[in-house]
């Protein structure tokens, strides 16, 4: 069987095809057809249902390309992730408006529908929740929206927080003082920092009190106003220490709560404050829950296939 799709400009056949057509043999591969440019015309043959299948990518991939995306490995998987689950359309609902600007120039963007209801979700609401699995953007996009709401003086301070946990190494008898003890704790938030700020206006910010990272021991007592607030790995949180943080909460603030409730690190026998809270806060106005999963990982591919291989092992087990 053979398809055909219409192209209206070489250079959208050149944005699909990608360099050496890697953007096309991703397809290819997956659905097994071969594809082809011939003519103003995309000829895409093989098995019936396989055809239907990659053309339904192929046009999800023009649609994106005519909104002045750059094709990646990472979106051309996610489009197919959408075809298999027959879910392609909502490509089309996918705005793809920046965020934040990074120090280097470059325009940070929701990737995939779920990291874009979680920054609308930011947006609109005082108190977000959100889990997913490793990769999915929780922390870096909570980042990206403090910086922009930072710079838009709609908040006059960013702090960010977690909670001082190792993940299965003890790393006490690190030399050092208490700072340098637990910024290990701390280097995704500062990675985050200096990705969106740069490391010199980082500093500048931390030196005026604008932007604070620390320990979540260290917000006890205090009331954050005006502020924007990121809890992350807030899995390794318990229901005390959550209780506390969200009590936190001052008059013009916002708070993100972000954390993964499948790797939590805390002793035996305790229980995580995220799984907790959010039985506790649901249905409450102005307080969102977010979802994220495997579709919306934006790491290495291989990240997906190893989040799927422990999900199945998970449910063998049980």
């Amino acid at each position: 069987m053979e398809q055909r799709i219409d192209i209206d400009r070489m250079e959208q056949a050149a944005a699909l095809f990608g360099n050496l057509d890697e953007n096309v043999k991703t397809i290819e591969k997956e659905y097994g057809v071969a594809v082809t440019y011939r003519g103003g015309d995309i000829k895409v043959s093989g098995e019936p249902e396989n055809v239907s299948k990659a053309v339904r990518a192929v046009r999800a991939l023009i649609s994106m390309v005519n909104k002045g995306e750059a094709l990646s490995d990472q979106n051309i998987r996610y489009c197919i992730s959408l075809v298999n689950d027959g879910c392609e359309n909502k490509i089309e609902s996918l705005s793809r408006g920046c965020i934040c600007i990074t120090a280097k120039g470059k325009p940070v963007k929701p990737k995939t529908i779920g990291q874009e209801k979680y920054c609308a979700a930011i947006a609109k609401n005082t108190i977000t929740l959100c889990v997913g699995p490793a990769g999915t953007g929780k922390t870096y996009l909570a980042v990206a929206m403090a910086v922009t709401a930072f710079r838009a003086q709609e908040v006059n301070r960013i702090v960010l927080t977690r909670p001082a946990v190792e993940a299965g190494e003890k790393l006490g008898f690190l030399p050092g003082d208490l700072q340098q003890k637990v910024d290990p704790y701390l280097r995704p938030l500062y990675d985050a920092l200096f990705d969106m700020l740069g490391s010199d206006t980082y500093q500048k910010y931390v030196e005026r009190g604008n932007i604070e990272v620390a320990p979540l021991a260290y917000m006890r007592g205090r009331t954050l106003d005006d502020s924007f607030i990121i809890l992350d790995e807030a899995q390794n949180t318990t229901s005390e220490q959550m209780k506390m943080f969200l009590t936190r909460l001052g008059f013009n603030s916002k708070m993100v709560i972000t954390g993964d409730i499948t790797q939590t690190d805390l002793p035996e026998g305790r229980h995580s404050g995220l799984k907790q809270v959010l039985h506790i806060l649901s249905g409450i106005d102005g307080i969102a829950e977010i979802k994220l999963g495997g579709m919306d990982i934006v790491r290495n591919r291989l990240v997906q296939e190893i989040i799927k291989a422990y999900e199945r092992n998970g449910e063998a087990s049980r």
